[in-house]
This record gives structure tokens, sequence and C-alpha cells, in this order.
């Protein structure tokens, strides 16, 4: 466990939430905020954030809909603790709580108090780096983050599957040139598919693609146009200004 000379406290949504990270490895970027942005909510709804670090998804999400449940999960103990902090320090601890459990082990996710069928929305930012692709980084907790094993996408949404319940929505966001992967790991389980792609510049090709599907759904995919963060020179985006500092929720968000 980090000291806390090793941690810092960030502001993020224009500092609607705080959140405490460590200063060393994976910390919170674009991916997180994005993803709570895709996805939608109602009171009384139960919601799971698989794979959560220190929560940042999870508990944008909570903030932005009222009277949502949250269950933040994670294998790693040490940003369990830092994610209960959080909970904690935004004051949400009356319906989010953060759960140790393994994404890839249903039997881990049972134990916590998790039961198949049960979660109305998951979402999820699963490693989806490619060890044979790309420079694998020395820390640890950054490469667990970040480096994804051969079927990781397929075990990680089979988890989704069983946590959910019929017509119950899952939201991921992946890396774009993974979208192929992304639809046919899908196609047994899920349907009703929507897929945004989210480019870093005006022009430039998308970088990541967040999908929405419906577990039991049988409409064809719809396609979002691309979300650009900046513009031509550099800026954010009037768009992306509003989904990362003011919580917009995206179109792909359907409820």
């Amino acid at each position: 466990m980090e000291t806390e000379s090793e941690i810092s406290e960030d502001a993020i949504l224009g500092g609607a939430l705080r959140i405490r990270q460590p200063m060393r490895g994976h910390r919170i970027g674009h991916d997180a905020i994005l993803l709570a942005a895709a996805t939608a909510g109602r009171a009384g709804e139960q919601a799971v954030e698989l794979g959560c670090g220190v929560g940042a998804a999870g508990l944008a999400l909570a903030a932005r809909v009222p009277g949502l449940r949250v269950s933040l999960v994670d294998i790693d103990r040490d940003l369990c603790a830092l994610a209960s902090d959080n909970v904690r320090l935004n004051r949400l601890d009356d319906r989010v709580k953060v759960l140790g459990a393994d994404a890839e082990n249903v039997g881990t996710l049972a134990a916590a108090g998790l039961a198949p069928g049960s979660v109305d929305r998951v979402l999820m930012n699963p490693p989806f780096l490619d060890a044979r692709r790309h420079n694998i980084s020395p820390d640890p907790r950054r490469r667990l983050a970040h480096i994804g094993t051969p079927e990781l996408l397929a075990r990680w949404v089979a988890t989704a599957a069983w946590l959910l319940k019929p017509q119950g929505m899952l939201t991921l966001v992946w890396r774009a040139d993974g979208l192929d992967e992304i639809l046919e790991t899908l196609k047994p389980v899920f349907g009703s598919v929507a897929v945004m792609p989210v480019s870093p510049r005006i022009g430039k090709p998308a970088i990541r693609v967040l999908v929405r599907a419906e577990k039991g759904g049988n409409s064809g995919r719809k396609n979002y146009p691309a979300f650009t963060l900046n513009d031509e020179h550099g800026q954010p985006t009037a768009a992306a200004e509003a989904v990362l500092r003011f919580a917009k929720m995206l179109n792909i968000a359907e409820t």
C-alpha cells in the first residue's frame, strides 16, 4: 500500500468529484469519464463497474444519477482501499460500495454478494493493450490496468452476462482497432449494439470506441458520429468540455 506521500487527491468533472489515486502507475484519464458518460441509469437500479481501480467511472455515474446503486469491483486490494476512501470522500457511501473480487471469476463475485441475473447495468474498461504489440510497463499496477491476455475480453463479457438481468445493459470502452473483436465477442448473448468512436483530434482516426449492448437484445447495430476530444488547434472541443468537466451524458447512453 502506498504511503500518503505517494497518493494524490485530484479534482475531476470540474471539481464535482475528488479522487485519491496513486502518484505512480495507472492514473485516471479520459477513458473513465467517457465510460461513465456513455452509461445510462435510473434511480433504484443496480450498476456494477468491473475493474474499477480507484472508482472514478462508477463514482462519476453515481454522482450523475441520484438514487442509482453502484458496486465497484476490483481485484487489487490497495486500489479497493482507495476506492472506498473515494466513496466516503464524495459522500456516496449510502449507495456505492466497493467489492474485492476478480472480474474473470464469477465465484469471487458471488462470494462478495453479487448474484447472477441481478444487475441492471455493467460498465467496464478492461485492459485492452496486446502485450505482443506494445511495450510492457515495468510498473505492475500499470501493467495490470493496461495489458490484456488473449481471450480476456471474452471472459469479462461472460462475467457481465452472468451479472445482468435480461435486457440489462453493458457499456465498455476498448481500443478502436479492436471493434470487430468486440462485436464478435458480444454476439452469443448481446444484441442491439451501439457504437461511438472516440477521436483524439479533428481529422484524426479514432483511438477508442465506446460500445453499448443489451443482454438478449435483437435490434440492429446503431452507429453514432465520432466524439472528438480536441479541435485542430489541440484545444478541447465544446462537446468534450461538456462531458469531461460538466458530466454531460453522451448520446450513446440511451436508456
